[in-house]
C-alpha cells in the first residue's frame, strides 16, 4: 500500500541502519569512533575479550573454503536494537526488574538508564546478540586523557551495564537545535550516529526506517505491515527466526554470508527465516 504524506507524518522514528558487508573492509574505524563519541573504557591489557567492552564490535567470518576459494567478510555489530514482535517487546527490556533498559516509541531506540541499574545482567543473558557488557571497573584513563573524553556522554560506573545508543546524545542535540530554530523535524544529516560518518568506505547508513527521503528506508526497503521485514533481496538481519524485530539491516551479494547471519540447517535456502516470523 503506497503511503500518504499524512501518515508518515504521524508515524513514530525509528531509526535504524543498514550496513553493506560487502563494502566493509574490517578496518575498525567504526570501533575506534564509538570508542572516542561515547567515553567507553579500556584497559591496559585487553587480551581477556570476556572483559572487554566494545559498544561495536567487527566480527570477521569466512566460507570455510580451501585456497584458493576462501573468502572473508567483516560483520560490524552494534545494539541491534531490537522492538520485538509487539513494539517495544526487546529481550532485554522484558527482563529488566530495574526499568534500566527502556525503549523509546519515539525513535525506536533502546536505551540503557545507568543510574537505575544494579548489575544484575538479565539483559546481557536475554541479548542473543552479545551486545551488553557489564563494566567490571571503574574506568581508568591515560594521564590527561580524560580531557579529551567527550563532554556529552557520562562515563559509566562499576557495577553497570553498558551497550550501544545509537549516539542518542546526538539525537537530544538535533532535537534541540530543531526546536530552537521553530522546526519540529530533525534534517536527516543533523542526526547521524559516530561510527556511520567514520566509516572510509561508506558501508554504514543510518537515518529514520519510517521516513521515505531516508536513504536507509530506500534501501532497506522496509514492510511496515509486517515487523520491517526487508523487500531488499540483499538485506539480512542477524537471527532474523528468533523475531527480534531489529533495526539493524545487513547487505551482501553473496550467499554465504546471508546464510551466515542466522542458524540455517543444512541445504535450506535464504528466505525461510521470514516464514518462522511469528512469535514474540
Amino acid at each position: 500500500m503506497k503511503q500518504t504524506q499524512t501518515q508518515t507524518q504521524h508515524r513514530p522514528k525509528r531509526y535504524g541502519m543498514a550496513i553493506d558487508v560487502d563494502k566493509c573492509t574490517g578496518c575498525g574505524s567504526c570501533m575506534v569512533a564509538c570508542f572516542s563519541e561515547n567515553n567507553v573504557p579500556f584497559k591496559q591489557d585487553e587480551t581477556d575479550k570476556l572483559l572487554s567492552i566494545t559498544w561495536l564490535r567487527v566480527y570477521k567470518i569466512s566460507n570455510n573454503e580451501k585456497f584458493p576459494n576462501t573468502e572473508v567478510a567483516f560483520i560490524p555489530r552494534p545494539c541491534q536494537h531490537c522492538a520485538g514482535q509487539h513494539e517495544g517487546h526487546s529481550p532485554c527490556v522484558s527482563v529488566c526488574p530495574a526499568t534500566a533498559t527502556d525503549y523509546s516509541v519515539e525513535t525506536g531506540i533502546v536505551s540503557q538508564i545507568y543510574t537505575r541499574c544494579f548489575g544484575c545482567r538479565y539483559c546481557m543473558a536475554a541479548c542473543p546478540y552479545h551486545a551488553r557488557y557489564f563494566n567490571w571497573w571503574d574506568p581508568v584513563w591515560p594521564a590527561g586523557m580524560e580531557k579529551s573524553l567527550s563532554p556529552n556522554v557520562s562515563p559509566r560506573m562499576r557495577g553497570v551495564v553498558e551497550k550501544c545508543s545509537f549516539c542518542f546524545h546526538r539525537y537530544q542535540q538535533a532535537r534541540d537545535k530543531a526546536y530552537a530554530e521553530g522546526r519540529r523535524e530533525i534534517r536527516e544529516e543533523e542526526y547521524q550516529t559516530a561510527c556511520t560518518q567514520a566509516c572510509p568506505a561508506g558501508a554504514i547508513v543510518f537515518g529514520d526506517l519510517n521516513n521515505p527521503e531516508h536513504l536507509v528506508h530506500q534501501i532497506v526497503k522496509p514492510d511496515i505491515e509486517h515487523h520491517y521485514r526487508s523487500h531488499n533481496p540483499r538485506a539480512f538481519r542477524l537471527l532474523e527466526r528468533l523475531g527480534t524485530n531489529t533495526k539493524v539491516y545487513y547487505l551482501s551479494s553473496r550467499d554465504w554470508v546471508r546464510k551466515s547471519g542466522d542458524n540455517y540447517l543444512p541445504g535450506e535456502p535464504v528466505g525461510l527465516q521470514g516464514k518462522a516470523d511469528t512469535h514474540g
